[in-house]
């Protein structure tokens, strides 16, 4: 016999459908699914539990209209340890839905749409002296934190050192450190005299762009200087006066930009 739990019910409530049986033991038993009607729905596979020697077999049900209803349930299957199969029907269940209607509305009849509802008006003006206040309290913050602009101190002045003379560079043993300025010196006055004779240029091409700029200039006597240098500069001169060649560099180079 099924017992129908809660005791009264109302539409869209879970029910449960409760039966005990109680077999032989080492039997076991299967419940066989309900199929969903037109006003009875099960809302989950139906469960069988063994409980103190029985076995228990459960459906959750949700009926969607109110009053008396009965179902007939589908049969429950006994299982035998030896692989013997046994069926039993699964009987009647009655149960009573209620309505979640009030009683005072015994012939509820649908009711016509609602108008839109309307916005009231409301007052713009508090919205605007709410953001001007926050505006002005922002403006005011950032000017309260925003530090002058701070004065910087004078750069200390920095004594430049004299040039180190030629006979000191000899002295300690850089013969190429002598040579390397007195063509830094040279070229850097043919660049500023001719532009086109930037220190990029090897020696040829510098005194080329100097003959075509300055055809009067002393292209013969800067070319030998300038290899010279370069001799020196590659340690491929040996013997050669570095300080008379640095004394001629020195005045071609102010020759040059004169």
């Amino acid at each position: 016999m099924w017992e129908a739990f809660p005791a009264n019910p109302t539409v869209g409530d879970t029910i449960w459908l409760v039966r005990a049986l109680v077999v032989p033991a080492g039997w076991q038993v299967r419940a066989a699914k309900f199929e969903p009607t037109e006003d009875v729905e099960p809302l989950t596979e139906p469960s069988v539990r063994r409980v103190a020697g029985a076995w228990v077999v459960r459906y959750a049900l949700a009926a969607w209209k109110p009053g008396a209803h009965k179902l007939g349930l589908p049969p429950i299957w006994r299982l035998g340890p030896d692989g013997r199969a046994d069926s039993t029907a699964g009987g009647v269940a009655s149960f009573g839905v209620a309505s979640v209607i009030p009683d005072t509305l015994k012939d509820p009849t649908p009711q016509a749409p609602l108008a839109p509802l309307r916005l009231a008006h409301r007052n713009a003006l508090p919205p605007l002296a709410a953001a001007g206040i926050a505006i002005v309290l922002l403006g005011a913050g950032v000017a309260m934190r925003r530090r002058p602009p701070r004065a910087l101190a004078p750069r200390p002045q920095v004594p430049v050192e004299r040039e180190v003379p030629d006979a000191r560079w000899l002295a300690a043993g850089e013969p190429r450190a002598v040579v390397a300025r007195a063509m830094w010196r040279l070229r850097a006055a043919l660049a500023k005299t001719v532009p086109e004779a930037h220190l990029a240029l090897d020696t040829a091409e510098c005194l080329a762009m100097v003959e075509q700029a300055r055809p009067h200039a002393p292209i013969r006597e800067l070319r030998d200087l300038l290899e010279q240098l370069d001799r020196v500069a590659f340690a491929s001169a040996h013997g050669t006066d570095i300080s008379a060649l640095a004394l001629l560099a020195r005045r071609l180079a102010k020759d040059v930009a004169a």
